[in-house]
């Protein structure tokens, strides 16, 4: 079979022997580094958001200000580390990146404050994960700019007030629910990352087979974004792994059928659902009788962390209508019995 027409030129220089695993190891992150956006034109997609964000930065460079604090929310790999880069980008100014379970205590933050420059950029990722401890020497140093510190214990304590220099807190997270009220209260701006469409997915694997040098046909685009589950980061792990195969047993062009026997061998369906969302709904419909069942059973049943179920599983397939969260539990929707096969309790054979 003739290959097909590529849309990109193909890098001759890539390994042949890379192992097909759809998550991520060291290489991986050094390629997302690559294929990250560095300026808005190439951030695809989150239009609202893209607008919103740029008036807000433009007004703060206009005031020569620091601009207001800002809460990116969503699932994983939608593009919120990316847009704190592009703020800062946008700012003229440097980031500071750190995580909420990095700061266990009130002194890594404040070594952090006090090492900042005037409108520098602090990152924070999960920040759901921030102890509150934490978080109420974050409240005088969001508002004021002020850092409240005690020092030693017991009668001889001593409280300290720091001056901080003006900076943006930009906090990223995937449970916005899990977030005090009084922190979300202190941002200025919150914006909440949805799913991507399939044709922004697809203007994305372009752009990112164009950056590796990877000859790809535009079906076979089409079929990786399917599968891609409406992420960005997804879609590029996708890529990838598509181009080791290609490489191996086609020649080095992803043709469509390099791109359905990469996914195959991956076991990930033309939805994208990977053997755990298909053992999720399998459980929920054949242990449970399609639900609802709570969260607490549902791991137990399939030995699996409930934070992972739900915030890494459940987003994506609910996005796809097979999956609804109901006050008695989890519920396997019509969807869902439709994808994989079965029959769904109350209709006709």
């Amino acid at each position: 079979m003739a290959n097909p027409a590529p849309i990109l030129m193909n890098d001759k220089k890539a390994s042949k022997n890379k192992d097909l695993n759809v998550h991520a190891g060291p290489d991986d992150a050094a390629l997302d580094l690559t294929l990250r956006p560095a300026n808005w034109d190439d951030f695809v997609g989150q239009a609202n958001i893209k607008k919103s964000l740029q008036v807000i930065l433009r007004a703060a460079k206009q005031r020569k200000e620091a601009a207001d604090h800002l809460l990116f929310s969503g699932p994983a790999g939608l593009g919120k580390t990316t847009l704190a880069y592009l703020t800062a980008r946008e700012l003229g100014s440097q980031v500071k990146v750190t995580s909420g379970p990095a700061l266990e205590r009130t002194g890594d933050l404040a070594a952090i404050l006090t090492n900042l420059e005037p409108r520098d950029v602090l990152f924070i990722d999960e920040a759901h994960r921030i102890n509150r401890m934490i978080e109420e020497v974050l409240y005088p140093a969001m508002e004021s700019y002020k850092l409240h510190l005690v020092v030693g214990k017991g009668p001889s304590a001593r409280a300290l007030m720091i001056d901080l220099p003006p900076f943006t807190l930009i906090a990223a997270t995937t449970r916005e629910n899990l977030l005090s009220q009084p922190l979300r209260s202190r941002f200025g701006a919150t914006f909440r990352l949805t799913y991507y469409h399939d044709h922004d997915i697809e203007k994305i694997l372009a752009r990112s087979a164009k950056i590796l040098g990877t000859a790809i046909a535009a079906e076979a685009v089409s079929i990786l974004a399917a599968a891609a589950r409406a992420t960005p980061r997804v879609a590029n792990r996708l890529l990838r792994r598509a181009r080791d195969y290609a490489e191996v047993h086609r020649q080095g062009a992803i043709d469509v059928p390099a791109a359905r026997e990469a996914l195959e061998l991956l076991e990930i369906d033309a939805r994208g659902l990977e053997p755990h969302d298909r053992r999720l709904l399998e459980t929920i419909i054949d242990k449970f009788g399609g639900g609802p069942v709570g969260l607490n059973t549902l791991a137990a049943a399939l030995n699996e962390d409930e934070d992972v179920i739900a915030e890494v599983y459940e987003p994506f397939l609910m996005s796809l209508g097979f999956l609804q969260r109901k006050p008695g539990g989890r519920v396997a929707l019509a969807p869902a019995y439709e994808h994989l096969g079965k029959k769904q309790p109350g209709t006709l054979l």
